[in-house]
C-alpha cells in the first residue's frame, strides 16, 4: 500500500508507446512484482468468480488474455495515484466527485459524437457543482470500460424463447436470437480497442481546449436560459458574477482550458481485467491499467470471492457498491481486506439505498465505518436503488426519487458530521426518453419515443444538468 512520509522519488512509466517520468508516492517502498503477479494468478485459480460468462471455446478465451497481455496500457500508474490523493481530498470535505456515464457502453455508441456529448455534460454538470460546493470538482466517467454488467439471471426468456442473458458487448449481443447470445471471448479484445478509441478522444476534448471553462459556462446559461429551467438562474448568474471578478483580477483562463478527467467502470469480467493487471516500474506494484477507478458492484463483493481478492492485490483507487441490506461487520471486514493499511483516497464507497431507504439505512453504516477509523469517500448512486418498470413495461426511475436519495444522503451525513464525497450517476449527452419526470415532465407514453438503453435507464442531457444545479443547491446549504 502507498504511504506519505518522505521525499518523493521519480520514475519512468511506458505504455509500450509512449515513455513519461512521473512521480513516484513519497515513501514508497519497492516491491516484488513479479511474485504479486504471480500471487494474483494463483488466487484466480483457486477463488469463485460470480458473474462470469460461460465461455464455449476455453482454447479462445486463452489466446485472448496473451494478446491482452501483450497490449499497451490503457491508463498510467502516475495518473491512478494522482486520482487516489484527489479522492483522499473528497473524503475529507477538499474535494467533491463527479462521476457519470452510461450504463452499458456499447461498440455502436463509441463514436465521436456520444463521447463528446457524455463529456460536455459532465464537464457541464461539474462547472456548476465546482461553484455550489466551492471545492474542486474531481471528473470520472464511467466509459472506456463499462462493457459489461451483471444479471439478476443467467437466461433471458422472450415469447417462449429461452437464450443466455445479455450480458454487455464484451461478451455477446443485444440481439435476440442464439447466435447474437453465445459468449465470444473475441468481444475483449474489441472492447480493449473500443475503450482506446475513447480514451484518445477524451483526453484530446479536455486538454485541447474543449473543456475550456468559459465554452462550459456559456453552454449553461443556454440551459438556463430556456423557460423550464429559469429557476436556476440565479446560481448561473453568481457563476457569470464570480468569472467576471477572476478576469478583473487578472486570472490565468488560459489554465482553465484543460480539466484533469478519468476514467471508471466496474471490474466484472476478470479475463479482461487480470491481463489488463501491470507491474508498475517505479514501485513494484500492481496497477490495473483497464482504467483509473474501478469498483467491485453489489453481487460480487463476497470476502472471500475473486472480486474482492483482486482489486485488495492492484493499486488503483477502488469503489465498492453498498446497499441498503449491506451487513455492517461484513463491511468493516471488506475495509480490512482492500484497505488494510488505510491509505486516504484508497476507498469509496458507493451506496445505492433507494429514496424511501436511505435515511434509516445509511446512518448506522456510516456511523460505524467512521468510528472504525477508516477514512473512506462515501459516494451517493442514486440510481441503482430506484428502478422500477413502468406501466406501459419499460424499466425506468423517476427524477423525483432521483434527487430525493441524494438530498436523504446529504441529510444523514450532515447529521453524522460527516462527508458526502460525491455522486455516482448513470446519464448519457443524449436527448433519450429513459427516467420519467425533470423540467420536460417526461412521462410513461413518452418512454417508447427514444428509449435506447441496452440496460438501465439514464438521465439524459437536460436532466443530469437539472441534478447538478439541484446539488448545488444542495452543496450551497450544507
Amino acid at each position: 500500500m502507498r504511504t506519505r512520509a518522505g521525499a518523493a522519488p521519480h520514475g519512468v512509466y511506458s505504455d509500450g508507446v509512449n515513455t513519461r517520468t512521473v512521480t513516484a508516492d513519497a515513501g514508497l517502498e519497492p516491491v516484488d512484482g513479479s511474485e504479486a503477479l504471480a500471487a494474483l494468478t494463483a488466487a484466480a485459480a483457486e477463488l469463485e468468480a460470480q458473474q462470469q460468462p460461460a465461455w464455449p471455446d476455453t482454447a479462445a478465451l486463452a489466446e485472448v488474455i496473451e494478446t491482452l497481455a501483450s497490449y499497451p496500457p490503457l491508463v498510467f500508474a502516475g495518473e491512478c495515484d494522482i486520482l487516489t490523493d484527489r479522492m483522499a481530498k473528497a473524503a475529507v470535505g477538499e474535494a467533491f466527485v463527479l462521476q457519470g456515464g452510461d450504463c452499458a457502453e456499447t461498440f455502436a455508441s463509441a463514436t465521436a459524437d456520444n463521447i463528446r456529448d457524455r463529456i460536455k455534460t459532465i464537464l457541464q454538470m461539474a462547472a456548476v457543482l465546482t461553484y455550489g460546493a466551492s471545492v474542486p470538482v474531481i471528473k470520472i466517467g464511467r466509459m472506456a470500460g463499462q462493457y459489461a454488467k451483471p444479471r439478476s439471471s443467467t437466461v433471458e426468456t422472450r415469447e417462449g424463447v429461452t437464450l443466455p442473458a445479455f450480458r454487455g458487448d464484451m461478451v455477446n449481443d443485444f440481439a435476440f436470437h442464439e447466435t447474437a447470445r453465445i459468449p465470444d471471448p473475441q468481444r475483449l479484445v474489441r472492447a480493449y480497442h473500443a475503450s482506446s478509441a475513447t480514451l484518445n478522444l477524451v483526453r484530446a476534448f479536455t486538454t485541447g481546449g474543449f473543456a475550456d471553462l468559459r465554452h462550459v459556462h456559456d453552454w449553461n446559461r443556454g440551459f438556463v436560459a430556456n423557460s423550464a429551467n429559469q429557476r436556476y438562474e440565479k446560481i448561473a448568474k453568481d457563476i457569470d458574477k464570480a468569472m467576471r471578478f477572476m478576469w478583473a483580477c487578472g486570472a490565468d483562463f488560459d489554465a482553465m482550458r484543460t480539466v484533469e478527467f478519468y476514467a471508471a467502470h466496474e471490474a466484472l469480467l476478470l479475463d479482461y481485467e487480470r491481463p489488463l493487471t501491470r507491474i508498475d516500474s517505479r514501485s513494484g506494484r500492481l496497477y490495473d491499467t483497464s482504467g483509473h477507478f474501478v469498483w467491485v458492484g453489489e453481487r460480487t463483493r463476497q470476502l472471500d470471492g475473486a472480486h474482492v481478492d483482486f482489486v485488495s492485490r492492484i493499486s488503483n483507487p477502488i469503489g465498492v457498491k453498498l446497499g441498503p441490506k449491506a451487513d455492517i461487520d461484513e463491511v468493516l471486514r471488506l475495509i480490512d481486506k482492500v484497505d488494510p493499511n488505510r491509505t486516504p483516497g484508497r476507498l469509496t464507497f458507493i451506496t445505492r439505498m433507494g429514496a424511501g431507504t436511505i435515511r434509516d439505512a445509511l446512518p448506522a453504516l456510516v456511523d460505524k465505518v467512521t468510528a472504525s477509523g477508516a477514512t473512506v469517500t462515501w459516494i451517493c448512486d442514486p440510481m441503482h436503488g430506484n428502478t422500477f418498470e413502468s406501466p406501459s413495461g419499460y424499466k425506468t426511475r423517476d427524477f423525483e426519487d432521483i434527487v430525493e436519495e441524494v438530498r436523504g444522503f446529504f441529510e444523514v451525513h450532515q447529521s453524522l458530521g460527516t462527508i458526502p464525497g460525491g455522486i455516482h450517476v448513470e446519464l448519457t449527452g443524449n436527448d433519450v426518453t429513459e427516467c420519467l419526470g425533470g423540467a420536460e415532465k417526461i412521462i410513461d407514453s413518452d418512454l417508447e419515443k427514444r428509449y435506447e438503453s441496452v440496460c438501465d435507464p439514464r438521465l439524459n442531457h437536460q436532466q443530469s444538468l437539472e441534478l447538478a444545479f439541484l446539488v448545488a443547491e444542495m452543496l450551497g446549504q450544507a
